[in-house]
């Protein structure tokens, strides 16, 4: 799908995904909400960290539409650990879209990038470097969190 493709599919996909994305936009705290029906989970903080605290917690996001502000793969791969139905994001790399459609989760976003970068945009993100020889959700979450502990060591 071209950039325009999945943009036009972001805004016609369903309700939850519509009202995710409008939570989203209303709330900068917020990094990740999911709905489904009258039901509405949302994440505050940056990268994957929300995702990774819902699969700790046990939280299941089957028939749940997500809106975030970037997926990349290692996002993408959480997502289907969780069950998500939908997934739209602000910025969603290429490798995103590859994953979710892989596993058969719905993908729309406002902009395709070819890859997700570091923070500081001088490299490729260290998240989805942990996954990119990564296919299978279940593998995806150990790497991902051990890149994460990396991160945090490396901060002090």
């Amino acid at each position: 799908m071209t950039g325009e493709e999945l943009r036009k599919a972001g805004t016609a996909l369903s309700d939850d995904v519509a009202r995710a994305r409008r939570a989203l936009a209303a709330d900068a705290t917020l990094g990740v909400v999911a709905v489904h029906g009258d039901a509405t989970l949302t994440g505050a903080g940056r990268g994957v960290k929300p995702l990774l605290a819902w699969l700790a917690d046990g939280t299941r996001l089957d028939g749940f539409a997500a809106a975030d502000r970037v997926v990349g793969k290692g996002a993408a791969l959480l997502y289907a650990k969780l069950g998500a139905a939908a997934v739209w994001a602000e910025t969603m790399s290429e490798a995103g879209v590859a994953a979710l459609q892989a596993q058969g989760i719905e993908a729309g976003c406002g902009e395709l990038v070819p890859r997700i970068l570091n923070r500081d945009r001088s490299d490729m993100c260290p998240i989805e470097r942990a996954v990119a020889a990564i296919d299978d959700p279940d593998e995806a979450e150990p790497a991902i969190r051990t890149a994460v502990a990396r991160l945090m060591a490396a901060k002090g």
